[in-house]
């Protein structure tokens, strides 16, 4: 159903009353839950434990992503872990500590372990020239046995690659792009210092339509400073000219007590929440119409792309990266703030860059937090991952993989879903709770319901987590 087919008032309505913050659920639980207390000797010990299962034949499927935190100039809008800087030399002493990093993991795990997916993002990937980018996948195809179907994807800057590069990525073997588009309407890409034009994202797109690649996502962002509906609308029919095979449609998190450059934005240039409001359920609108299928939460994909096939099949997946084709597998970071899961464990990185030095610099993991899920964790992880990416729980499927009663384990989130199912967003059957088609669109509200994590406090006022808000 698109949103348009509703009633104006109705959705804009919940759109306002359900604008809070909360987690994106790339994970549950989500980063803000690590620990200190996991640590570089509780990573290694969960390494061993998938050598272990490599050996019986029951490991999970392998991916890695490598962040690499350089960029050349600051994005106000920007809340990732990056190093402002326009001294390229700063990746000489980058490079021998990821491949440093690799050589830790191959102590322990062996070398040649396959792997499915390999992701580069930051910052910016493709700060490192072509020279840089040949060493780094020399390195992680030498440690490992990239498989004939894996999925190679990269971060691009627009700013930062010409057709020559790209045709350099392919040759390296990826076959997926991703772009940074956020907007194309220059006055908001001043008021962010990200100005890139129409015309170059579209003749680089070209090229790697031209060259090959299997798939060529694009990024874009709501709520930006000098954002109105009509402009942002603008920008919704331009990137449905260039199509692309995905879009992310993120909301802009407004944390400058936390990410610096944001203190760059003036308040009084934001978007009013009615605006924000306005621009999500027309974006949304806008994309369906021009073909695009709703994933979930904030992605988007053409009819045939394999998200899109996976979500109508009912074999979507959720990690780190966002919405995936793959089943939950391992995941291996490599980089300053990196986050990895290996088992039942999330870990991250240090995401100083000096203390990630010297930990490597004295071959050690440089995990410095994480986190063992518990029993009930698993448990409230497959409820919020089947909502997030099937819009569905089967309460029997539950019941056969966990000792548990669904109805009685889970009494009290019943009971807010009911609330959730007087608004129209869930349907509570017997057998299950189903999303309803306009629940889609407030799917982060409804898993939040079994979020074990969130304090009471942050229930009634999930503010003072400091998560981005919901719409």
């Amino acid at each position: 159903m698109m949103i348009d087919t509703l009633a104006a008032d109705r959705v804009s309505q919940l759109l306002s009353r359900l604008d809070v913050p909360g987690p994106r659920y790339n994970s549950y639980p989500t980063a803000d839950r690590f620990a200190d207390t996991f640590d570089a000797a509780s990573y290694r010990r969960a390494l061993q434990q998938r050598a272990g299962d490599t050996v019986v034949g029951v490991a999970a499927p392998l991916s890695i992503y490598v962040h690499i935190p350089f960029c050349e100039s600051i994005c106000c809008h920007c809340g990732r872990n990056k190093v402002v800087t326009h001294q390229h030399e700063r990746t000489v002493e980058y490079l021998p500590a990821l491949q440093h990093e690799i050589d830790l993991h191959v102590a322990v795990l062996g070398r040649g372990p396959p792997l499915t997916q390999l992701h580069l993002g930051g910052g910016s990937p493709t700060f490192l020239d072509d020279e840089e980018l040949d060493q780094l996948v020399a390195a992680v195809r030498l440690a490992f046995h990239i498989a004939p179907d894996a999925e190679l994807s990269i971060k691009v800057d627009p700013r930062t690659v010409d057709a020559n590069r790209l045709r350099h990525l392919a040759a390296l073997g990826f076959n997926r792009l991703s772009f940074s588009v956020e907007d194309f309407d220059p006055e908001v890409q001043k008021a962010v210092n990200c100005e890139q034009s129409y015309e170059a994202v579209e003749a680089l797109m070209r090229v790697a339509r031209e060259t090959g690649f299997e798939s060529i996502h694009a990024d874009l962002v709501y709520g930006l400073p000098r954002q109105t509906p009509v402009t942002f609308s603008h920008t919704i029919a331009q990137i449905g000219a260039l199509r692309p095979d995905r879009i992310a449609l993120h909301a802009y998190a407004p944390l400058p007590q936390r990410f610096k450059p944001q203190r760059r934005i003036s308040a009084h240039e934001l978007p009013a929440a009615g605006e924000r409001v306005h621009m999500l359920r027309a974006a949304i609108s806008g994309l369906q119409g021009l073909g695009y299928t709703h994933i979930g939460m904030d992605c988007f994909a053409l009819s045939g792309d394999p998200l899109e096939v996976a979500k109508r099949e009912g074999r979507l997946h959720r990690n780190f990266q966002g919405y995936s084709t793959q089943a939950d597998g391992d995941l291996i970071g490599l980089g300053v703030s990196a986050i990895g899961k290996i088992g039942r464990c999330y870990n991250q990185n240090d995401k100083k860059l000096s203390s990630y030095y010297d930990a490597i610099g004295q071959s050690r993991f440089a995990t410095v937090r994480g986190l063992e899920l518990s029993d009930d964790d698993l448990l409230r992880r497959e409820m919020i991952m089947a909502l997030m990416c099937q819009g569905r729980v089967d309460f029997d499927a539950i019941e056969r993989a966990y000792p548990v009663r669904v109805h009685e384990c889970f009494a009290s989130e019943m009971e807010r879903l009911r609330t959730l199912q007087a608004e129209g967003l869930v349907d509570l059957e017997p057998s299950g709770i189903q999303v309803t088609p306009l629940g889609w669109y407030f799917v982060r509200a409804i898993v939040m319901v079994f979020d074990s994590h969130l304090a009471p406090e942050a229930r009634r006022d999930p503010a003072r987590q400091g998560y981005p808000r919901v719409v």
